[in-house]
């Protein structure tokens, strides 16, 4: 029996890369597709937001004296590609999807709207947030975390290139120790670099607990949606 009715998974859009490290990888992206079906085939109801680091990440060309606010923009639409390659790994397998944008283009994706996107979740359909906020200075973790809360997710599943949370970055510290479980509040005040302040603020402000779990575990999406220990858990 699942625990979560209702889930938002967080994917970085690096994962959507596989060992490439950018540009989108039709492989990998078929095989996060078959993992995420298999998580609505077990009566869960899943919307997903991706990020655009694969294809271009606007701090990085901000910090070479882009307007950060256009650099933004460009991400955003980044996602929106990501967003558009997820659906057709799915649309391939037969499994009902809609990608949804913030940023309108009628002739490439579903405008958001709240009530709609609820509306699709209830008939078993992944919905895939795209375009972020639609606004600059906003990342893909603050928006995760909006829509997680618009949609009255159970949860937020962001997944990672590690298994949980760390008090040091467990890719360069081999003694880096791993928590099981951590408030709000230690996330913040330690600066543990799972997801930027703002998104980790306004989950504990709405009591919306995340999951941080490694994607590049096998199964381990459907491991957390059914209530398996698996990373870590803010709450």
């Amino acid at each position: 029996m699942p625990k979560y009715q209702r889930v938002l998974l967080k994917l970085s859009g690096e994962v959507m890369a596989g060992s490439a490290g950018f540009g989108i990888d039709a492989e990998r992206v078929r095989q996060l597709a078959c993992e995420v079906a298999e998580v609505t085939k077990a009566g869960i109801q899943l919307g997903v937001v991706v990020g655009g680091g694969n294809i271009f990440r606007g701090i990085a060309v901000a910090a070479k004296k882009m307007d950060r606010v256009t650099a933004d923009q460009m991400g955003m639409l980044a996602t929106v590609i990501n967003s558009l390659a997820l659906q057709d790994a799915l649309d391939q397998m037969g499994v009902p999807s809609r990608v949804m944008s913030a940023i309108h283009m009628h002739q490439v994706a579903e405008p958001y709207i709240r009530r709609r996107a609820i509306r699709h979740l209830e008939k078993g359909r992944i919905v895939i947030f795209a375009g972020g906020t639609s606004n600059p200075y906003f990342s893909t973790d603050t928006a995760a975390a909006l829509r997680a809360l618009e949609i009255r997710a159970e949860v937020l599943a962001k997944a990672t290139r590690v298994n949980g949370v760390y008090d040091k970055d467990p890719l360069k510290f081999s003694d880096a120790v791993m928590y099981p479980e951590i408030s709000y509040l230690e996330v913040l005040s330690k600066s543990l670099a799972v997801m930027d302040a703002s998104s980790i603020a306004m989950c504990r402000d709405n009591s919306l607990p995340v999951v941080v779990f490694n994607l590049n575990v096998s199964g381990n999406i459907m491991r957390m949606s059914m209530g398996e220990p698996v990373g870590t858990v803010i709450h």
